[in-house]
């Protein structure tokens, strides 16, 4: 009886191991893209930003001059607090948009259709064609769009993208013409994976079109914006080319990033170093942002 439990219990190993060596097997191609294209660079950065180099061939370990090098750069706190500015406007003006266009497509009686097609279309413009087109409409002499407007009010000219407390506000407005359409449609799938039970139960105690969004939809997208919330705050945090092509920076830096200066120390000054160092002080922001989220959101779900 032993000797038959122990053949069976070895049998199920057996098995159990072959269809864990299957799924190895069918993740295996997808783990070595990943590790040579994001660990194998990582780790790569994580080296050169501890050693002088000349391009990317390194001469001799630094430990870490190149991070005190760098925080004591002049632009580095600047790019600092603007990038968490941009955070700033893109929570105010870019992660609640998305959510009301659902709401708007998910509640309307007709043209659905459409207005997924039209809330998606931005999405399909090439990402530097968006900058190009936006930085034409904010262009700040008279033949800007947005002045051209204002112009036929007898509004004069505004410096739109020179101006250094505007800056900011509307590069946030490009990236969220550019992204609000495709998180939108996210959106509206969670809310078409709600129960019609839900709403029909609402809908017989009485309930409006404002109570159902309160106490139907927006408890049940909780989860998905949570998720939502954090991809935005990576993305966001790692800006670039809409400051770089739009206003390269400025005015005098007002719209300078955290990957503009890495983009400044690699392609412009050639100070592979340097740039290492950024990318890794910037990794340890994200890493930083993302265990305080998942801390604070395991608290709350207990």
């Amino acid at each position: 009886m032993l000797t038959q439990k122990a053949f069976g219990m070895r049998a199920a190993r057996g098995a159990r191991w072959k269809r864990e060596l299957g799924a190895w097997l069918v993740m295996l191609p997808g783990l070595a893209l990943f590790a040579f294209f994001i660990w194998e660079p990582l780790a790569e950065a994580l080296r050169l930003s501890l050693y002088e180099a000349n391009g990317i061939r390194v001469i001799r370990f630094v430990g870490l001059d190149n991070f005190r090098s760098v925080l004591a750069q002049p632009d580095f706190w600047p790019a600092v607090g603007n990038t968490f500015r941009y955070l700033l406007w893109s929570l105010v003006i870019g992660f609640l948009l998305p959510i009301v266009l659902a709401i708007f497509i998910q509640e309307s009686v007709r043209g659905k259709s459409l207005y997924r097609t039209a809330v998606y279309l931005p999405n399909i413009v090439p990402a530097l064609a968006t900058v190009f087109l936006w930085r034409y409409i904010f262009k700040s002499d008279s033949y800007g769009a947005v002045n051209m407007l204002l112009g036929t009010f007898g509004v004069p000219p505004q410096n739109w993208l020179n101006d250094a407390s505007r800056v900011i506000p509307l590069i946030v407005v490009t990236m969220t013409w550019k992204g609000a359409g495709a998180t939108a449609l996210l959106y509206l799938a969670g809310l078409q994976g709600i129960s019609p039970e839900l709403y029909e139960a609402a809908i017989i105690d009485g309930a409006s079109v404002r109570q159902r969004i309160v106490h139907v939809a927006l408890p049940q997208m909780y989860n998905l914006a949570r998720m939502l919330l954090i991809v935005q705050v990576i993305a966001v945090i790692q800006i670039l080319y809409e400051p770089l092509v739009m206003t390269n920076g400025g005015p005098n830096n007002a719209s300078v990033s955290l990957m503009q200066l890495v983009f400044r120390y690699a392609f412009e000054k050639f100070d592979y170093s340097r740039a290492s160092a950024v990318s890794v002080l910037i990794a340890l922001v994200l890493i930083a942002l993302t265990l305080l989220y998942n801390r604070v959101n395991r608290e709350r779900d207990y």
